[in-house]
């Protein structure tokens, strides 16, 4: 099986972020990447220099082109670009019934914000169609918490990266609050993890897609982003993309993750 999935989210022109990480973690995963771009953006490993949003009926258009023909096993949605495109995206969703994974994007790695405050405003009706939202901790602070987030029916995977410390927890939280699963590793020292959460997110909606247990799905999309960060190719004067590319070891469900 090839799982199709469609990736809804923004433009990385550095290749480290985005649809561009999104792409090359599916491909890597053995699945069918495909993209509806909510915005372009001129970046890289620096910082991001300008934002152009791609119009919600365009960013529908190009959902409705691959939905139609070729079909879709998860969806994976990043940036969204603006509430109307939030708006259109929720509807469009509605009536589809697979997994979707939704990574609340707010800031970039380098700080950049991505999401404006009307914007942030209307992920409620995304993290209500999610199966699973996977906040940083900013971004779930921003969100309300746990429980604000919780309170929609979605699976919370709650990103421990952006902790202080030497370990990273990362957790699974079902719809009724309960802990379905933590994984506790420790902190690599590198600066190139531009790129992280997309690249989570995508190897998530993956598995997802290709029809495996949420708490299975999580546990190896950990293991694949850990690998990617790793295999970093050290490109760039700032944070540096992944190297989703050289993760050529990982197999699915080949590893125990506790």
């Amino acid at each position: 099986m090839t799982p199709r999935i469609l990736i809804i989210a923004g433009s990385d022109s550095g290749g480290g972020a985005g649809i561009q990480a999104d792409i090359k973690t599916v491909t890597m995963l053995q699945g069918h990447a495909m993209t509806a771009i909510t915005a372009l953006t001129a970046q890289n490993t620096l910082g991001v220099t300008g934002v152009m949003p791609v119009p919600a009926e365009f960013v529908i258009r190009q959902m409705d082109a691959v939905i139609s023909d070729i079909g879709v096993d998860a969806v994976k949605i990043g940036m969204i670009g603006s509430p109307e495109t939030a708006h259109a995206v929720a509807d469009r969703l509605e009536h589809l019934a697979v997994p979707i994974v939704f990574d609340p994007v707010m800031v970039a790695t380098s700080g950049a914000l991505l999401a404006d405050e009307a914007t942030i405003a209307a992920f409620g009706r995304l993290m209500r169609l999610a199966s699973v939202v996977t906040p940083n901790i900013p971004e779930l602070e921003a969100l309300g918490g746990e429980q604000a987030v919780l309170a929609h029916g979605c699976h919370l995977l709650a990103k421990g990266g952006h902790a202080e410390g030497h370990w990273i927890v990362d957790r699974l939280i079902a719809p009724s609050g309960e802990e379905v699963r933590r994984l506790e590793a420790k902190r690599f020292d590198t600066d190139d993890t531009h790129g992280t959460g997309c690249t989570l997110a995508s190897a998530l909606a993956t598995g997802l897609g290709r029809g495996f247990p949420i708490a299975k799905a999580f546990g190896d999309a950990v293991c694949f982003t850990r690998i990617a960060i790793l295999e970093a190719p050290g490109l760039g004067e700032g944070s540096g993309p992944l190297g989703q590319q050289y993760a050529t070891d990982f197999q699915w469900g080949e590893r125990d993750h506790d």
